[in-house]
């Protein structure tokens, strides 16, 4: 088996999409942004609970969006301490993207349903 190494290929340059779905595509991230996206600045306690992701998860994936710009964290000095989530510029730039998806779940999800039923080979362990 060749690797990346040995053929020199780029996996980049065969396909320019790989660092943004690596980005926005793993577990939690878009839930995440689309809720932010709908709703406007929400808690840390209402996202965990509209997310159902454990607080480790959810906290870890938050400071990494907030690392990337795509999430913005507020915090507010009053007892008990207070933290909101919101949406950046950055972030909202993706709604296109979102509603495209969206678009093409509902047009064609169905079908990709219809095939998993139809589909008779052996599926990977």
């Amino acid at each position: 088996m060749t690797t990346t190494a040995q053929t020199g290929a780029d996996p980049l340059a065969a396909c320019r999409i790989s660092p943004a779905v690596d980005l926005l595509f793993s577990r939690w991230t878009t839930p995440i942004l689309w809720t932010l996206s709908q709703s406007g600045p929400v808690r840390f306690v209402e996202l965990e609970r509209r997310l159902g992701a454990t607080g480790k998860v959810l906290t870890q994936r938050l400071r990494q969006l907030e690392r990337d710009g795509l999430v913005e964290r507020r915090s507010y000095a009053e007892v008990p301490p207070r933290v909101e989530y919101e949406i950046t510029e950055l972030g909202r730039s993706l709604s296109p993207v979102f509603a495209a998806l969206a678009d093409w779940t509902d047009k064609h999800l169905p079908a990709v349903e219809k095939a998993r039923d139809a589909y008779t080979g052996r599926l990977p362990r």
